[in-house]
């Protein structure tokens, strides 16, 4: 008997896996078509060098942060603990990205 549930646990952690695996796969294509979009819409054709990446993970880090404030009723340290970032770093990224604070 125990062994038939140490089978069954197991048969749900690897559905859980795939499930989870095929979520991430569809949210990742989501994304890709998105970020087509806004790609397209930063991209200047000018000759010099493309600051894309940066200006792409800018937009991406913004949007992060001000869920996780909003999550967190403003509380930086919850939005920080959110993010899986130091309380210090997230106000670094909040003066770099220019986030207003709203106490």
């Amino acid at each position: 008997m125990v062994r038939q549930r140490s089978i069954e646990r197991k048969a749900v952690k690897t559905k859980k896996g795939r499930e989870f695996k095929n979520s991430c796969s569809a949210l990742e294509g989501v994304l890709e078509q998105k970020l087509e979009d806004v790609v397209s819409f930063l991209h200047s054709s000018e000759g010099s060098k493309s600051r894309i990446h940066d200006e792409i993970l800018a937009v991406v880090e913004r949007c992060l942060i001000k869920i996780a404030l909003k999550r967190s009723g403003n509380v930086k340290t919850a939005a920080a603990a959110f993010l899986g970032i130091n309380r210090n770093t997230l106000h670094q990224k909040m003066e770099k990205l220019d986030i207003p604070y709203q106490e």
